[in-house]
């Protein structure tokens, strides 16, 4: 059976990457613990596209800003839905981020589920 993937890409202040790399590392904690498969928040290094769309231009990342692309990796998306309630209830994903006071812009977030096609 092929994996499922969650993806996202959104843009970060440059000066609250720190901080939101803290509260990416503990989402991964939570989420592997209810049965994620991997979880991973990537900073993009290097965006030379050309002839291309690149990930700061897609994610419209302004001055100051950096990319993130993340994902995390199920066994299937009904696995998925499982864990992402699991999750969803549990009280230590809304003790460690305020979503008043995200270090990120959470309505130009981009996501999707994603059905793999090549890959085990």
């Amino acid at each position: 059976m092929s994996k499922y993937v969650d993806g996202f890409v959104l843009s970060v202040p440059k000066d609250k990457l720190e901080t939101y790399r803290e509260i990416a590392g503990k989402a991964s904690k939570i989420w592997k613990e209810h049965g994620a498969l991997d979880y991973r928040e990537c900073v993009i290094e290097d965006a030379n596209a050309p002839e291309m769309v690149s990930f700061p231009q897609l994610a419209g990342a302004k001055d100051g800003e950096v990319v993130v692309f993340a994902y995390i990796v199920y066994a299937s998306r009904e696995q998925r839905d499982a864990v992402n309630a699991k999750v969803m209830a549990d009280p230590r994903l809304s003790e460690g981020c305020d979503p008043d006071n995200m270090p990120f812009d959470c309505k130009r977030m981009a996501y999707g589920g994603f059905q793999t096609i090549v890959g085990d």
